[in-house]
């Protein structure tokens, strides 16, 4: 006689598509949608560079920049609003739209200080890019996973590399040579990738035929590519403004990341 313990069971006769038909299906999340800070604003907004903050070093930058405006925010309805300050932190989780000083030129930051996840990105992407907002063109910053990069990573170096979208390849040529936002900088490694936001905006603006470029630097942390990100912006991007850092910025910086990334008890090391 079979024993009815350990004897295997047969298969089912339905297929798991069917068995999930009993579980109560989890609620679905709102969607993401733009607050701006000007009751009416003039929509969509043009500016003439869109720039994403999406890497640590990026978005301590652009924080500590001044003078900036506050234009909106996006609102992320699974990103908490507990636990924010009432002036703007780094260390919010937030997603904020200001517009930049740059001399005679429209300029936007989205400051993204939150992930976004992968189901959600081009979902934000579209909210960003198109609608409310149509930008002449799109500088993305976002850091280097090494898992999706194919070559080795030396945490003692600094790296940044490009990505472009065709129309801003096109527009490289000929007598426009200098218009290239990031001149002398080399492009991503064939066979590496690049996923999660970063992507779904470059991505969008290749279907939009919208001038882009994403910048995408190593390591993740640390004062040196702080120092590289800086330059970069400072020499082709926006040299109309003071983007200077005081050394003890960079410091503070760096001890603010050692300490956050650190896997043992902080305290045993202060």
């Amino acid at each position: 006689m079979e024993d009815v313990i350990t004897e295997i069971p047969p298969p089912s006769r339905f297929f798991q598509e069917d068995l999930n038909n009993f579980i109560p299906r989890s609620p679905s999340l709102a969607s993401p949608f733009l607050v701006f800070s000007i009751p009416k604003p003039e929509k969509p907004l043009r500016p003439s560079l869109l720039i994403f903050a999406l890497s640590s070093p990026s978005l301590y930058i652009f924080h500590h920049l001044s003078p900036k405006t506050l234009v909106g925010s996006l609102i992320l309805p699974e990103v908490p609003f507990s636990g924010l300050s009432v002036e703007p932190s780094f260390r919010d989780k937030t997603c904020n739209i200001y517009s930049l000083n740059n001399g005679d030129k429209s300029t936007l930051l989205v400051s993204v200080q939150h992930g976004v996840s992968a189901e959600r990105s081009h979902l934000v992407a579209r909210l960003l890019i198109g609608g409310d907002i149509v930008p002449d063109r799109l500088l993305i910053l976002d850091s280097i996973q090494s898992q999706n990069f194919r070559g080795k990573l030396s945490p003692d170096e600094t790296y940044a590399f490009k990505l472009e979208t065709l129309a801003e390849r096109k527009g490289l040529g000929g007598s426009n040579v200098a218009s290239s936002l990031l001149k002398g900088l080399d492009y991503f490694p064939s066979g590496s990738m690049i996923d999660g936001l970063a992507a779904a905006l470059l991505s969008r603006c290749q279907l939009k035929n919208m001038k882009g470029t994403l910048c995408v630097s190593w390591p993740e942390f640390g004062s040196s590519v702080v120092a590289l990100i800086r330059s970069l912006l400072q020499r082709n991007v926006l040299p109309s403004l003071d983007l200077s850092l005081a050394r003890e910025m960079q410091d503070q910086y760096a001890r603010f990341n050692l300490i956050k990334h650190q896997p043992y008890d902080t305290e045993m090391y202060t």
